[in-house]
């Protein structure tokens, strides 16, 4: 397979704005006529659905840690057809964990190491102006195998400021490919997860609009695009489905899954069934598997739990077919739900897990379980990787632990997950399987 050019969008640091720059590249690059298709580097499961409504094309996780070469490499081969790449990293270029995964450490630079495509990085420059080129030098310097394309200036507060700005890159030899004045309107609405849902924004394509147009005024597209580069070409195979026909949650409450899972599943043939628990829908009857993914259970637990529809369909699968709940869809099949008022919602009841919002814990990182009892398709004994990020407190778990569960250090959690009869359920999101 050809793999088009590529570039990466990283920063120094969280904050810098680089979804901004992200979605708006996406989009008017889309404008002109390009096929782009996006990635992610790293864990993050809300990014890829704001890619998607910028680029019109569905994005896709890219993970160093956790995803063995052959599925990095099926996952890379989703680019085919487009004509550029652009992909957005997560946290700082460099930042990772301490204990190696399956390719890496799982860095953005790795990331763009193991593709080939040069790093395009956000600065910051508020509250500095020359000293910015200090910040863009190290990381331009700190990997002399990384592709250094240069530097988008973001929050500019005057000519004047750019005009030191860019004297400063100029001395540190850095390439410029954009100034962005500082505009306090140009930020995406968040929650305590970080940015909502793409489905929850009350304006999605105008906002991504006003990044197109903010980024065409203040950045040299032709640049950006003369920047890309083509890496080696990758394949591989996407995960295999855990049953034929899978009835998935999927509303505003469940809404966080992998698309690699997704589209693996689906190009190995299996029939993902929609179904709504917010519209008291029942999965559907003839599926083999229900499967309740993550989202945000707590902001609707009133509504889940008066669904009787929805209750009672997904406890008469679970009397003879398997069900699985990642995070909040964990927490849902849970017995209760305590949400930050501190009032109390019963849930499906199929585990007795019951779980609070009242007493918030932040979980966030990397996850590896060793499963106690087979999982979406997965043998006793298996392997896996997935990544854990919510503000729960467990206040009674007494099921079965249905993994041993630890950091990406190895450091167990107690967070094991749960096993009662043909029901299953994890706090963390998978991502692969592990193959060392």
């Amino acid at each position: 397979m050809t793999m088009p050019p590529g570039i990466l969008i990283s920063a120094p640091s969280s904050g810098t704005g680089k979804t901004t720059v992200m979605l708006g590249l996406l989009r008017a690059l889309a404008e002109d006529g390009l096929q782009v298709q996006p990635f992610k580097s790293g864990p993050d499961y809300i990014d890829p659905a704001f890619h998607h409504a910028a680029a019109r094309r569905p994005a896709f996780n890219l993970d160093t840690w956790a995803m063995p070469p052959d599925l990095a490499g099926g996952i890379s081969e989703q680019a085919q057809g487009a004509d550029i790449v652009v992909a957005e990293g997560s946290m700082g270029l460099f930042d990772g964990v301490a204990t190696r995964g399956e390719n890496g450490f799982g860095s953005s630079a790795e990331t763009a190491l193991m593709m080939g495509w040069p790093v395009v990085l956000v600065i910051d420059v508020g509250g500095q102006a020359q000293s910015a080129a200090a910040t863009a030098l190290g990381f331009k310097t700190y990997n002399p195998d990384l592709p250094f394309a240069g530097v988008i200036l973001n929050r500019c507060a005057s000519p004047r400021h750019e005009r030191l700005a860019r004297l400063g890159m100029d001395k540190a030899g850095v390439n410029v490919l954009g100034v962005l004045p500082r505009r306090g309107d140009l930020t995406l609405p968040e929650r305590h997860l970080g940015l909502i849902q793409a489905v929850e924004h009350p304006d999605l394509e105008e906002a991504i609009n006003g990044y197109a147009s903010f980024l065409r005024e203040h950045v040299d597209l032709e640049a950006i695009k003369s920047a890309a580069r083509a890496g080696d070409a990758k394949t591989g195979n996407l995960p295999k489905p855990p049953a034929q026909r899978i009835a998935l949650a999927r509303d505003a409450a469940f809404s966080f899954t992998y698309p690699h899972l997704l589209t693996g599943w689906r190009d190995a043939g299996a029939e993902i069934l929609p179904f709504s628990p917010l519209a008291d829908e029942a999965p559907d009857p003839s599926a083999d598997l229900v499967w309740l993914p993550g989202g945000y259970p707590e902001l609707h637990a009133g509504k889940l739990a008066a669904n009787q529809t929805y209750l009672n369909g997904v406890r008469k699968h679970a009397q003879t077919k398997p069900v699985h709940g990642e995070c909040g869809g964990y927490m849902a099949l849970g017995t209760a739900l305590i949400d930050k008022d501190g009032t109390r919602h019963e849930m499906a009841g199929l585990l007795g897990l019951v779980t609070s919002y009242e007493k918030r814990k932040f979980h966030l990182g990397y996850r590896q379980a060793t499963l106690n009892a087979p999982m979406l398709g997965f043998d006793t004994g298996a392997r896996l990787r997935g990544h854990e990020f919510h503000y729960t407190t467990i206040l009674k778990e007494p099921d079965e632990p249905l993994a041993q569960v630890g950091d990406a250090d190895g450091n167990p959690v107690p967070e094991t997950g749960s096993i009662k009869g043909q029901v299953t359920g994890t706090f963390f999101h998978l991502i692969a399987e592990a193959t060392s």
